[in-house]
């Protein structure tokens, strides 16, 4: 399972591209997995966040003033690899 710094440090990167771009990301769209494991996390970044169920292990970081507008004013992250290196190292113990 991902730790929260993990997750925290993928929201962080995303948000860093954005302000790269001159954008201010201030709204965080979670899937309900990606949620139970960023709980706690996001909290202290001043992110505006909302459950979509469908988003799954996904999230999108967007700057809401642009959202929709412009293609590069949002960045979808996924947790999803890390649970699936996860499984791979749990497999290479096996072994």
């Amino acid at each position: 399972m991902p730790t929260k710094e993990e997750v925290l440090e993928i929201i962080e990167r995303a948000a860093q591209e954005l302000r790269e771009e001159g954008l201010t990301p201030d709204i965080l769209l979670a899937g309900q997995e990606f949620m139970k494991h960023a709980s706690g996390a996001v909290d202290g970044l001043g992110l505006s966040v909302y459950v979509v169920k469908e988003l799954e292990f996904d999230a999108v970081i967007a700057d809401s003033r642009y959202l929709g507008q412009m293609r590069k004013a949002s960045k979808r992250i996924s947790i999803e690899p890390l649970l699936v290196e996860e499984d791979v190292w749990e497999e290479i113990e096996k072994l």
